[in-house]
């Protein structure tokens, strides 16, 4: 068999393979390689090194000089021929669009949009009824944001899906369609390629989803941009959405002056398999998360037999996939298979992981999902696959990655909603609750504070 003999041949090692390396964690080397792609994926989600500071200069290039510097990032990373012109998507443009969109595509569109916005709506809380405790009347009050911007990627592909996952989880949040801005930007442009625009499905989705708002500009500017304002971009209170480690780092050095959702990275997948794991399920998962380019993909189980079976899949299906170079690339530079112990060692691996994406291809998903923390969201069973997620299940498939999912969540109607308590002292304070605030402003040395109760008695 094709795991034991690479055991044989690397037995202190990790068993090499030509889609996806293997790892037994049983030993030291493979131990010390996954620890290292761990670390790796930790790191992807901090703001230091070269990166951060690379992004730090660009935002702050932004904020001086607005749209000339927007500009001159887009000539240098997208299309050397871009203009200010180019930055708004004028509002026609969205209505042409949608006009010739197709009936299959609108429908498929429609259905994603309502799908998504049934689950967000159903999970929106309402404001609890008040309570009284110690003579005061306690609320609590949820209030969208008032304004929000949309990363889309772009610049290799189109990606439609995001707008409607961004859109649609702060619409059921109660944020109007018009206080909604989208940043995407047009394809890459090289050598003398011809000017290309941001893909009309994209548009589209726009328009169907009301939003009128769009800027054609990506990147860490396009987060400047909306962060701080420029003439022809408007600021917004709130800036979420995928992208590159430069548009997430740009997120996290602009959060403060705008509320960010988390760091959503490079893809990112967890398989726990056991033996009634259909093989040829999960590695058409396995592909499907390598095929964003990047993407890092991870099989766990403590069967050889298992990995041997999905390896194998992974190798025939290989075959059959458009982007096959790019597929391998992830494969074998930043994922692994990993050969552990037992059901409990393979709960620990997937939580020190914490997934954006986390398919239990195993016999009681259920049971599994109780010993799982971490993950920013749970495919149960292996005959749910993780692209229903991305298009038309319901749950947002913008999610935490490098390992952010150990504290952080995916988008939700909660990431555009806020918190916000109520007190009311209907006829002011009985004489035991001003003594109790006045002793503890004392103790604190605010006298301004204990006098501030005690013109509050009750008459």
């Amino acid at each position: 068999m094709l795991v034991a003999r690479l055991a044989a041949s690397f037995p202190e090692f990790l068993l090499m393979s030509t889609t996806l390396p293997v790892f037994d964690l049983a030993s030291p080397a493979g131990r010390d390689a996954f620890a290292r792609q761990l670390d790796d994926l930790r790191a992807s989600a901090s703001a230091s090194g070269g990166p951060g500071a690379a992004v730090a200069a660009i935002l702050d290039d932004v904020r001086q000089h607005g749209d000339e510097a927007v500009v001159r990032y887009m000539r240098q990373w997208t299309d050397p021929g871009f203009t200010a012109d180019r930055i708004v998507v004028r509002p026609e443009e969205l209505t042409a669009a949608l006009a010739k969109l197709d009936a299959p595509m609108r429908r498929v569109l429609e259905t994603s949009i309502e799908n998504v916005r049934t689950y967000q709506r159903h999970l929106r809380p309402a404001d609890p009824p008040p309570i009284t405790v110690g003579g005061a009347e306690l609320g609590l009050r949820f209030t969208p944001v008032a304004s929000v911007g949309l990363a889309v990627p772009g610049g290799r592909a189109a990606y439609p899906s995001t707008v409607i996952m961004l859109a649609a989880p702060a619409q059921a949040a109660g944020v109007g369609a018009d206080a909604i801005s989208v940043v995407t930007p047009p394809p890459t442009r090289r050598g003398d390629e011809p000017v290309a625009d941001v893909a009309s499905l994209v548009l589209a989705t726009c328009a169907l989803l009301g939003v009128t708002r769009v800027y054609r500009i990506g990147g860490a500017q396009a987060i400047a941009a909306l962060a701080y304002g420029t003439k022809s971009v408007k600021p917004v209170d709130m800036i979420v959405g995928p992208g590159n480690v430069y548009t997430q780092l740009a997120k996290q050095q602009v959060a403060g002056r705008v509320g960010i959702d988390g760091f959503y990275g490079p893809s990112e997948i967890v398989t726990i398999a056991d033996a009634t794991a259909d093989p040829a399920r999960v590695a058409s998962d396995l592909i499907a998360q390598a095929e964003h380019d990047p993407g890092r993909c991870y099989l766990v189980a403590w069967s050889a037999a298992v990995i041997e079976k999905i390896v194998a899949q992974i190798a025939t299906q290989l075959g059959e996939r458009k982007r096959r170079p790019a597929i391998e690339k992830a494969l074998l530079e930043g994922s692994a298979a990993l050969l552990v112990a037992d059901e409990a060692q393979a709960a620990s691996v997937a939580d020190a992981i914490a997934a954006e994406h986390v398919n239990l291809a195993v016999a009681d998903p259920q049971l599994w999902l109780g010993r799982l923390r971490n993950g920013g969201e749970f495919f149960l069973g292996d005959a749910t696959p993780v692209a229903a997620g991305d298009y038309v299940a319901g749950p947002s498939h913008c999610l935490p990655t490098g390992t952010t999912a150990r504290f952080a969540s995916g988008i939700s109607v909660y990431t555009f909603l806020k918190r916000s308590g109520t007190v009311w002292y209907r006829n002011g304070m009985d004489r035991a609750t001003i003594d109790a605030i006045a002793t503890f402003a004392t103790a604190e040395g605010l006298d301004g504070h204990a006098a501030s109760a005690r013109t509050r008695e009750k008459r």
